[in-house]
């Protein structure tokens, strides 16, 4: 089975898991990826700020981006 691993970008800080995790499928490594997130969200909006970016990456055994969340925070003036 496909190992992946999940990477969270925030502002300057960027972390990626030391451990693989195991997935049948992408499609699999998908839904596990948006269930992580919705967790997530919630305290993610109530600590954005303004102009600013959080990401939630799933990449592959190499390390390369497979799947991207993002979320982003304009002010539009």
């Amino acid at each position: 089975m496909p190992l992946y691993f999940f990477r969270i970008r925030n502002g300057r800080y960027s972390g990626c898991a030391d451990q693989a995790t195991e997935f049948a499928n992408r499609d699999s490594a998908w839904k596990e990826m948006t269930s992580v997130c919705a967790d997530m969200t919630a305290g993610i909006a109530r600590k954005l700020q303004e102009n600013s970016e959080w990401q939630m990456e799933l990449l592959d055994e190499a390390k390369e981006p497979v799947f991207r969340i993002r979320i982003v925070a304009e002010t539009l003036d």
